[in-house]
């Protein structure tokens, strides 16, 4: 993004209303790569072709705020490798990450991961500290910085069944894991934040928190995601789930968060009325069935219902209820753009 774009973001976070509702995107390696025609295996290693990419998006649609925007990923890999996860690269998606325990009291000689050297995380701080320059050369900037939560960190060190098992079964020991968790996901961002020389937001995504009753939510997760959230007091903060789940909705508050990025399965309208009025809503067009699938004319009919259904212009970024999936065309983001700048 650029810095103009940036004050966007700060004023969509203030709840102020604007003249016309933004369009942010959260795009990376499932979709830039393949967009741009490139192997993913070449977007992760060669940081030339990473940055002609991300270029090139940005140029091909300047209207699109892309969040959290030169974002220096591995898929969902970088964190579980720091925790010793053997990961599995591809030339054309994002990679596996495989499990290295079955339960929760295998995590308590698991040491946490120090992200300046462990696992893929040094490369990722190494790329950030050489390539920002390069991104002020070219009149933008670096703003947010991301990271996985503490939930579904830990589901890739156990794996899914395995993690939501040992939570009910064993769940002192998922708090010594959580704590763990919890503490990469807060030291990561922090150690992004200092290689970088302007990092003024953050976005943590946790997908798993959609899984949890409202009980096991209130003990397993807002505690760890209040912490992490709360250690960034000055940052604008950005929380990605789209789990079909409204459990936490009305707690995000709570978390001080700014910007909610929620599934295109719940109604806007009725997001809004949980998440409260100082929640800036990033949503939600159906981001598979339409945004991907879907003809031009479609994604502007599910914009034009979406801005409708959420009202004024105050508190909403225009977006995919998700994260822009594979093979999403460009004629349907300019739909996107399109019925934004008729709204």
């Amino acid at each position: 993004m650029n810095s103009y774009q940036w004050s966007i973001v700060k004023k969509c976070a203030n709840m102020e209303e604007l003249n016309q509702v933004p369009v942010g995107l959260i795009v990376d390696s499932p979709w830039i790569p393949g967009y741009v025609g490139i192997s993913t295996i070449d977007y992760f290693a060669m940081p030339d072709k990473w940055l002609d990419a991300n270029m090139k998006i940005i140029e091909e649609f300047p209207e699109i705020i892309f969040l959290p925007g030169f974002w220096v990923e591995y898929g969902m890999a970088t964190e579980p490798s720091g925790f010793g996860c053997k990961i599995n690269f591809y030339p054309d998606r994002t990679p596996t990450i495989n499990h290295i325990i079955n339960s929760p009291e295998e995590a308590e000689d698991i040491p946490i991961p120090d992200p300046r050297t462990d696992g893929l995380m040094p490369f990722v701080l190494n790329i950030y500290r050489n390539i920002e320059p390069r991104v002020k050369d070219l009149g933008r900037c670096i703003k947010v910085v991301a990271a996985r939560g503490p939930l579904t960190i830990a589901s890739h060190i156990m794996g899914v069944t395995n993690f939501l098992i040992g939570l009910k079964t064993d769940p002192a020991n998922t708090h010594k894991l959580l704590k763990k968790t919890a503490a990469l996901t807060r030291n990561w961002l922090e150690a992004q934040a200092e290689v970088l020389s302007e990092v003024e937001g953050i976005m943590v995504l946790d997908d798993i928190v959609g899984f949890l009753s409202q009980e096991d939510y209130l003990e397993f997760a807002h505690p760890y995601l209040k912490e992490i959230f709360t250690a960034f007091p000055q940052c604008i903060k950005m929380y990605h789930n789209d789990s079909d789940n409204v459990v936490c909705f009305s707690y995000l508050e709570d978390l001080s968060i700014n910007i909610f990025n929620f599934t295109h399965l719940q109604d806007i309208a009725r997001v809004r009325q949980l998440v409260g009025e100082k929640i800036c809503l990033l949503g939600n067009i159906p981001p598979l069935d339409v945004l991907t699938n879907g003809t031009p004319d479609k994604v502007e009919e599910a914009a034009r219902d979406c801005l409708h259904q959420h009202g004024g212009k105050a508190g909403i970024i225009l977006s995919a209820g998700g994260g822009t999936s594979p093979g999403t065309p460009g004629e349907n983001i300019h739909a996107l753009i399109k019925a934004a700048a008729k709204c």
